[in-house]
């Protein structure tokens, strides 16, 4: 994903474009307190209350999401005659959603308590009905909002009722001779509930359950999944896998889009309702497919480092794209940055080691021998040869890719973590300088050719051959584009 593409995105979004949402409204209650002793009538902490606070939940919090992205939402499902009812239409009219989709009925408004201390859940309270009822109703309305011609529907389903099988075939039937994507948020093993949706987003837990066991290995699930999409019609599977990041499902292929990276998890309540509002935004956005889910993890890694369920905003997503540039961009260091750091780190104990090479035209070769070296030490730095160094060594045609965009490029490897551009033909002069615990080369050296192995089993650090995937070269590369 681009930052710049993202940034014209926000400042084109068509103001035509709406989503519909339909599904599971509840709201999502919060008190917080803190615990100071147990209590003398049973073994469970007394919480002393310091705050409460009320937000959208459930299809609401995915409607939350869309207008955190910029996009206008319509909300269709149910509430009660109750003050929790009146809480969520004054919410959503706050977020500016619009409830013309919003229908009373004689069951209480579905809604969760969570009370929590610090950053830890200690109990949920729910509250709900589970009835289809009002499939009628809900039929009535979602045929006078679809002549208004939404741009994607959205099916947050949360078994609490609302959406039965009937009703999600009547929306994605009618959806489909419009030309207009359906996206589901799936419950239980009912997989004919939503076939011929655009895009399934189940988490890994369901799409266990849409397949009937968990009893299989990733390998079989994923044959399932794809039997799945060609039986009932399915356009996509995304699963949902935490930290292994999304794997995208179609009928005959599989692609695996990498997580975000996340410093803290607080809570993962409401990720789903990002991912697929996250979704939704790409789809209208016109990213391409893996764009799409990219964008998707990026914004699940944001919010799952909030308390309690909360809605992204692109802002949030596009500053997160910053932070990474900049970080990658840090990594480039100058000598005086770099004994710095290394002081710092050495202090902590971290193990220091040092690789270097020309690493013009990166190829996979390059990417596994350094997320092998990584494998070794706790703080790998990679010495690069300058475009003067490169020129002594391979000849004037080289290098093909300057000095600041072959670092700029390595930079974003998560293996290295801080690169240094040196202008002799050889480090040995700063790993002098450096005094790395371990040297890394590739097996295709002997000891005695690795320069500065004499110099680092000097000062007690040692020397760390590590194997080189063959037949891959940069040389080549050029050669064969040549």
């Amino acid at each position: 994903m681009n930052l710049d593409k993202l940034k014209a995105v926000k400042k084109h979004i068509n103001p035509k474009h709406w989503c519909l949402v339909v599904g599971d409204v509840m709201l999502d209650c919060y008190i917080t307190g803190e615990i100071k002793r147990i209590s003398p009538e049973a073994p469970v902490p007394v919480v002393h209350k310091t705050s409460d606070d009320q937000r959208l939940g459930g299809a609401g919090n995915v409607a939350l999401n869309l207008s955190g992205l910029g996009l206008k939402s319509t909300i269709l499902g149910t509430i009660g005659h109750d003050d929790h009812g009146e809480k969520i239409t004054a919410l959503l009219r706050h977020h500016k959603i619009s409830t013309q989709g919003v229908i009373k009925t004689n069951n209480p408004t579905t809604s969760k308590t969570r009370i929590l201390s610090g950053h830890q859940q200690l109990l949920r309270i729910d509250n709900e009905v589970i009835d289809d009822s009002y499939t009628k109703l809900i039929k009535n309305k979602f045929d006078t909002l679809l002549k208004k011609n939404p741009s994607i529907i959205l099916l947050s389903d949360y078994a609490k009722g609302v959406l039965s099988t009937d009703l999600c075939q009547y929306i994605i039937k009618k959806a489909r001779t419009k030309k207009i994507p359906v996206l589901a948020d799936p419950k239980g093993n009912d997989i004919k509930k939503y076939q011929g949706v655009t895009i399934l987003t189940p988490n890994k837990k369901e799409a266990y359950e849409l397949v009937g066991s968990n009893q299989i290995n990733d390998d079989d699930l994923e044959k399932k999944l794809k039997f799945l999409c060609r039986r009932y019609s399915i356009d996509a599977i995304a699963m949902t896998q935490g930290n292994q990041g999304i794997k995208l499902i179609q009928s005959k292929k599989s692609a695996v889009i990498p997580a975000a990276k996340v410093k803290f998890i607080y809570d993962v309540s409401g990720a789903g309702d990002t991912v697929i509002a996250s979704i939704a935004f790409g789809l209208i956005a016109q990213f391409n497919l893996h764009d799409v889910f990219i964008f998707a993890n990026q914004a699940a890694g944001i919010v799952i480092s909030k308390v309690g369920t909360s809605p992204i905003k692109l802002n949030e997503v596009i500053d997160s794209y910053k932070s990474d540039e900049l970080e990658q961009e840090n990594k480039i260091v100058t000598i005086y940055q770099l004994e710095k750091k290394i002081l710092s780190e050495k202090k902590k104990k971290t193990k220091i080691g040092f690789t270097n090479g020309c690493f013009d035209i990166l190829h996979a070769g390059h990417v596994m021998y350094l997320e092998k070296a990584k494998n070794k030490v706790d703080y790998l730095i990679l010495g690069l040869n300058s475009d003067a160094s490169v020129k002594k060594l391979k000849g004037h045609s080289r290098p093909v890719i300057g000095e600041k965009d072959r670092a700029r490029v390595l930079s974003a490897l998560e293996a290295i973590d801080a690169i240094i551009i040196f202008n002799e033909t050889t480090p040995l002069n700063l790993i002098k300088k450096i005094k790395p615990d371990v040297l890394i080369k590739g097996d295709d050296y002997k000891m005695n050719q690795v320069v500065g192995a004499k110099e680092v089993l000097s000062w007690g650090g040692h020397v760390e051959l590590v194997p080189i995937m063959q037949g891959q070269s940069s040389s080549n590369i050029i050669k064969k584009i040549s």
